[in-house]
């Protein structure tokens, strides 16, 4: 058995003193919850409606990734860039939806005892098994990329599919009930401060006009649409097997949509 990678505590709303609007503390606060990049400057980050802002703060960190894609093509070869832009990805977001992918799996494997499983600390067979396949496909989808397409389209099928990740958990929050009702759990919070998916959605309805658009001058065109499928199917799949979902189960929707985007993308680009 393996020690879990510790979750981030849910920080509490503290007063806010500031003239910021709300949207721009909640921001500020996905920026915080969802990565360990450094706080904002004079800015109280609230944590009530963050969820929104996901798509956003993938984006930032799928361009980092992107970002050493593009600065390594060339120098090193493509399993040392692979290898790179994993770990650079894991670290940027601090581990949380790991942690998700690896209880999921663990709660998956324990049938009605699913929720004790995922409480527990320790990481069971399954949840190694799972993590283990999705750095596989990952780790595939990105050699088939380098493979067959120039540097500029596998850096922005890497923003893709981080953004289309953080897309997943709003379908998870809209179609399915918090499994955690009675005990609160740690991300109750986003269930609690819904305000249906189509209000949800608006942030990421810019940002994904600025990614197609930029999509076409790379060759990308519709290939970074196939992303919207995973993010669709993982957490109906999910929802159904568990009558509901967690804070572990919007972790593994992100990192699950985002390898199999990944892999969608590949294997589209290879039967092109």
């Amino acid at each position: 058995m393996l020690p879990s990678v510790a979750l981030r505590p849910v920080p509490s709303r503290p007063p806010s003193p500031s003239a910021a609007p709300a949207w721009w503390q909640e921001l500020a606060g996905a920026w915080i919850f969802y990565s360990v990049l450094p706080a904002w400057p004079g800015v109280q980050p609230r944590f009530e409606r963050i969820a929104r802002f996901g798509p956003w703060i993938g984006a930032v960190l799928g361009g980092l990734q992107a970002l050493l894609w593009a600065l390594t093509d060339g120098w090193l070869p493509p399993a040392a860039q692979v290898a790179l832009v994993l770990v650079c990805g894991i670290s940027l977001s601090g581990g949380i939806h790991i942690d998700g992918v690896m209880d999921t799996a663990d709660g998956l494997a324990a049938g009605e005892r699913a929720l004790e499983a995922m409480d527990d600390s320790r990481v069971g067979a399954s949840g190694v098994v799972a993590f283990a396949q999705w750095l596989l496909l990952r780790a595939a989808g990105l050699f088939t990329l380098a493979e067959l397409a120039p540097a500029p389209l596998v850096a922005l099928a890497l923003i893709w599919a981080a953004v289309w990740g953080r897309l997943a958990p709003l379908v998870a929050i809209q179609c399915f009930p918090y499994l955690r009702q009675a005990s609160g759990g740690t991300a109750g919070f986003h269930r609690q401060h819904w305000r249906g998916l189509g209000r949800e959605l608006l942030p990421s309805l810019p940002l994904l006009l600025l990614l197609a658009l930029a999509s076409g001058p790379v060759g990308l065109g519709g290939l970074g649409g196939l992303g919207l499928a995973p993010a669709l199917a993982i957490p109906w799949l999910l929802g159904r097997r568990l009558g509901g979902h967690s804070g572990d189960t919007y972790g593994a929707c992100v990192e699950w949509c985002e390898a199999v985007a990944l892999g969608v993308m590949a294997v589209a680009l290879a039967l092109a």
